[in-house]
């Protein structure tokens, strides 16, 4: 099966996010958990987005799963992969975007490879190389404390060079605006001089479509969503690609309904607390999860009792103040992987107990769900909110299945209901 695009996306909501977009914008799309198996028969599409979990995993582990991937999609005729990285542009001072773009550089050869996280439908734009959130510098907005890669300083340049062993060049708004072929150019001398990685400023859509156009021409990009939008207008505009007509999601699968949070976001909270309004809430004790009680097993009892009669929600998500208590407590890494585990647990439960229509929020319970239910692949539905498509399953054990995977601070505070409306 050849592809017009391939993606690697550093997280599964991400990869969602993506995968929605590219889909909107003209190409048939299937998200794969990882690298399929041999066996599993994916459909025919235009481009194939592989989730993956390296975004906060250690740089080597990264470099080595981007790169198997990488190799899956160019054996499946890929001429251009996209390295798909959070908006926020989540990283330590050690990576992972920066390694892992500058493996996938060197694996392709080529020009200097193009960084933009921007997608000014969702407030991020770029601007000298300075990344903003709704009109914020990034290191002054409420997503700056992210719990595993906080993300203090807006400075892109900066920040990747601090994660790059190659120099870091900047495109800024008036070379992009001056056309495609001002920003070859500026590659190409930036290219001459050493350089080779290139942030990208971005402020409109029509900004976007410029990158992916000149993008397209190279073997390797590295952004958000929005650079998506760009690699998928330009394939529509060469005629390598043809408008879709239907969506995935057109046929209903009944059963059961749930929601899973386990993001600590402000818009999930927030979320949560609408959605009490019209469903059960069971909002579970972290500290006593993390000090091994029998929160989940109580928790799965719980939702047994009341999902038959209707949709509710098991929520780990706790208020900043707490996390940051319990991470202390714990250590970060401990307390999130337990409530990742927490929350996969139950939502595995819960389709065991005939769920079929499941809504996750945050991209590590996402992550974690989606491992734990071993699904191997998702066809792309309708969008439920910017960024938040409805996914349905592909080879899934389980049958046909509905899911919805929400980075924490995606949708808006009728999230949960809007999507279980669309989960039909």
């Amino acid at each position: 099966m050849p592809i017009l695009l391939g993606a690697i996306a550093d997280d599964y909501t991400g990869a969602s996010d993506l995968a929605n977009t590219l889909t909107k914008n003209g190409l048939r799309t299937v998200q794969t958990v990882g690298i399929p198996d041999p066996s599993l028969a994916l459909p025919e599409v235009d481009a194939v987005v592989v989730s993956l979990k390296i975004r906060s995993v250690a740089a080597d582990e990264a470099i080595a799963a981007a790169g198997k991937a990488e190799r899956w999609l160019r054996d499946r005729a890929a001429a251009h992969v996209l390295y798909k990285i959070c908006s926020t542009f989540d990283s330590t001072d050690q990576g992972n975007i920066g390694p892992v773009t500058e493996s996938l550089a060197q694996a392709a050869v080529g020009s200097p490879v193009l960084v933009t996280p921007a997608f000014p439908e969702t407030g991020r734009t770029v601007y000298f190389g300075h990344l903003f959130v709704n009109g914020q510098p990034l290191n002054e907005s409420p997503l700056k404390d992210h719990p595993l890669n906080p993300m203090h300083d807006a400075n892109l340049v900066r920040v990747m060079a601090r994660q790059s062993r190659g120099r870091v060049g900047l495109v800024d708004l008036a070379t992009v605006s001056a056309g495609a072929s001002a920003v070859r150019a500026r590659l190409e001398a930036l290219g001459a001089d050493g350089v080779t990685t290139v942030i990208a400023d971005a402020v409109f859509e029509r900004d976007l479509e410029t990158l992916g156009e000149v993008a397209l021409g190279t073997p390797v990009s590295t952004g958000a969503s929005g650079l998506g939008l760009g690699l998928a207008r330009a394939l529509v505009r060469s005629g390598r690609a043809v408008m879709p007509t239907g969506t995935s999601d057109a046929q209903p699968v009944g059963g059961l309904a749930a929601c899973v949070a386990g993001s600590c976001s402000v818009a999930t909270l927030k979320q949560i607390e609408v959605a009490e309004r019209s469903m059960p809430v069971l909002r579970l004790d972290t500290e006593r999860l993390l000090a091994g009680s029998d929160e989940v097993s109580a928790a799965i009892a719980w939702a047994g009792e009341r999902i038959a009669a209707g949709p509710v929600i098991v929520a780990a998500s706790s208020a900043p103040d707490v996390v940051s208590r319990l991470q202390t407590l714990y250590g970060s890494e401990a307390s999130g992987h337990a409530i990742e585990t927490a929350t996969a647990t139950i939502a595995s439960e819960l389709v065991a107990r005939g769920v079929k229509r499941l809504v996750v929020a945050g991209g590590e319970t996402s992550g974690a769900t989606v491992d734990r239910l071993a699904i191997p692949a998702f066809l792309i539905g309708r969008e439920i909110a910017p960024g938040v498509p409805v996914l349905r399953t592909v080879g899934n054990a389980q049958g046909d299945m509905l899911l919805a995977l929400k980075s924490g601070n995606f949708g808006g505070e009728d999230f949960f209901a809007a999507a279980l409306e669309m989960m039909h």
